[in-house]
């Protein structure tokens, strides 16, 4: 019998047979074996070994963390292979479209432009946030995935949590709220809400609260059934076991990455105020990320002399209705003093 979710497959990868290894399908748990399957090196090393496909452990415990079922979760090598598997898994190439809010995250339609899929454009309002009738509106029968990234990137702002409840009750498709900056945020995290919506899907990462950008972890939680489908196409080994054990330090130290966050959202605060008295920024807006997106008279001037004074920014100029802003991560407080300095020094040029 069909699910009601299977609407959302691909439908040559529905009885897709996955690549599994033999130790995934038949190594007894709690049991020490001769591993002979893998071709592997024998010879004792931190990582001679494969490591384990489906990251129990870590799931386990990612799941206990979350308040979710292992089943619920899929990893990836960062949030970036998450969009790509979404995207692959659910939508057809050259009949299918996902839809995005710009301005937004740009790996969204690299991603879909990767695989063949249309982007369906719907431009936030003026204030940053969205329209959720005119999302709808704009949606068609092949709109199969919206990816809602909050707080966004690049404006830092999180969205209305009514426009969000909108288009997860109402859109056809899938809904992926992308929840990279939560850990700076206020807003509550939409994982609870799984449970009640087979069609929604939040994404974390380990990548910016939780610092372990150069590990690349991303975090999918979802209906189990939509979990299932994803981990039919991926790859047998995506999550080395250097990750995955740097992943479980890591959550032994929740206590200090809430210490980080605060020092960072003060830091943030410190910079805001700062920003707000020099006369060439025309705009300070208002963030709930560890970021802060500004209008400034001439961004290509400005962030050139940032770069001339040995700091580097994001020059967000590309994305639309972000002409002349610069994107600018808080820092180290040395850094931060250090940048509000030459901001200053220019401005008295």
């Amino acid at each position: 019998m069909k699910s009601k979710i299977d609407r959302f497959f691909r439908k040559n990868l529905i009885d897709l047979i996955p690549y599994r290894s033999a130790r995934e399908e038949y190594a007894n748990q709690g049991v020490k074996m001769i591993l002979l399957d893998a071709n592997e090196n024998p010879f004792t090393s931190s990582s001679n070994r494969y490591p384990d496909p489906m990251q129990t452990k870590l799931k386990n415990r990612i799941a206990n963390w979350k308040n979710v079922n292992e089943n619920q979760i899929y990893l990836s090598n960062g949030s970036d292979e998450s969009i790509s598997q979404l995207i692959m898994a659910f939508c057809e190439p050259g009949i299918d479209n996902i839809i995005t809010l710009p301005p937004t995250f740009g790996m969204y339609k690299v991603s879909a432009h990767v695989h063949g899929i249309k982007v369906n454009e719907v431009p936030l309002d003026s204030s940053f946030q969205i329209d959720a009738q005119l999302v709808l509106e704009k949606s068609n029968k092949n709109s199969k995935i919206i990816f809602i990234p909050t707080p966004n990137n690049p404006t830092g702002n999180s969205f209305n949590l009514k426009s969000i409840i909108k288009i997860i009750k109402n859109f056809s498709g899938l809904v992926v709220i992308d929840e990279a900056y939560i850990e700076f945020s206020n807003s509550p995290s939409f994982i609870d809400s799984i449970k009640k919506n087979s069609n929604l899907i939040v994404c974390q990462t380990f990548s910016k609260g939780q610092g372990m950008a150069g590990a690349r972890l991303g975090m999918t939680f979802a209906n189990s059934e939509l979990i299932a489908y994803m981990n039919k196409i991926k790859a047998p080994y995506n999550l080395n076991s250097l990750t995955q054990s740097a992943a479980l330090l890591r959550l032994e130290e929740q206590n200090l990455i809430k210490k980080q966050a605060k020092i960072i959202l003060k830091e943030r605060k410190r910079i805001e105020k700062a920003l707000r008295k020099i006369s060439f920024i025309i705009t300070v807006y208002q963030s709930d990320a560890n970021f802060l997106l500004i209008k400034v008279d001439d961004s290509n001037l400005r962030y050139q002399q940032l770069i001339d004074n040995g700091i580097v920014v994001r020059n967000s100029s590309k994305n639309l209705n972000c002409e002349n802003t610069l994107r600018i991560t808080v820092g180290l407080s040395e850094e931060n003093t250090r940048l509000i300095d030459v901001l200053n020094n220019i401005d008295r040029k």
